[in-house]
């Protein structure tokens, strides 16, 4: 069987965590022929996050440092230590469909990289303010531009990877531009992706992701990958 990684990157996400833990396929996954580990990436949560952790029986890493790019690039490495075939991303907030992975996962058969596609898909009323729905579409809009290569969602926290993929990319954002930054080094390094349409519903819990000051780090940060095909250390 291929070893799946699904990786969470959480901080004070005790609720949206165990909501995601109940809903993840472990049956279905398994008829795909995957055996799963789950892979918590704590932001140093002070909320019982840790709590549920252990009550599921998954496994815990404190991430090295603050922000979710550390928790991802972090939260790779830790996947190919466990030598991970695959490895899904999805936030553990309640926003996106646990068992819609193995959607995401089929596409790996065309694609190294696969997203969820939020703004094709099907998005709850409630799920995104009308300032974040815009800003997506812009920042979207502005990577494609950029790139000259179409992105449907550049700012989807729902992903799945080859396990080659994973080692191609070249990152080093620290915060919530992390998702640009995987786009802009995928296109940089040749790396087949493609997107399938995903739900996505409010989330559980206090928003992290600040609209205007977040946006602005998202657009510099694609606009410096553009200039530079490596990330500056």
């Amino acid at each position: 069987m291929q070893h799946l990684v699904v990786m969470l990157p959480v901080l004070n996400e005790a609720l949206g965590l165990a909501w995601v833990l109940e809903r993840i396929p472990h049956k279905r996954l398994e008829t795909m022929g995957y055996r799963t580990t789950v892979l918590v990436m704590d932001g140093h949560s002070t909320d019982g996050t840790e709590q549920v952790a252990e009550e599921y029986g998954v496994l815990l890493v404190d991430q090295e440092d603050i922000g979710k790019g550390s928790a991802i690039r972090h939260g790779f490495r830790e996947a190919l230590r466990l030598e991970a075939d695959a490895v899904v991303m999805l936030d553990a907030d309640g926003t996106y469909a646990p068992q819609e992975m193995t959607r995401l996962l089929n596409g790996l058969e065309a694609n190294s990289v696969v997203i969820g596609d939020r703004l094709n898909g099907r998005m709850a009323p409630d799920a995104m303010t009308r300032l974040n729905f815009i800003g997506n579409h812009l920042l979207t809009w502005v990577a494609t531009a950029l790139f000259g290569t179409t992105t449907s969602d550049v700012c989807s926290g729902y992903w799945a990877f080859r396990k080659e993929a994973i080692h191609a990319l070249q990152l080093n954002s620290r915060s919530f531009e992390i998702e640009a930054e995987m786009f802009a080094s995928m296109v940089h390094q040749r790396v087949p992706f493609g997107f399938e349409p995903i739900s996505y519903g409010p989330r559980i819990g206090e928003a992290k992701l600040g609209s205007t000051a977040d946006g602005w780090q998202i657009l510099r940060k694609l606009i410096t990958r553009r200039i530079f095909p490596e990330p500056l250390m």
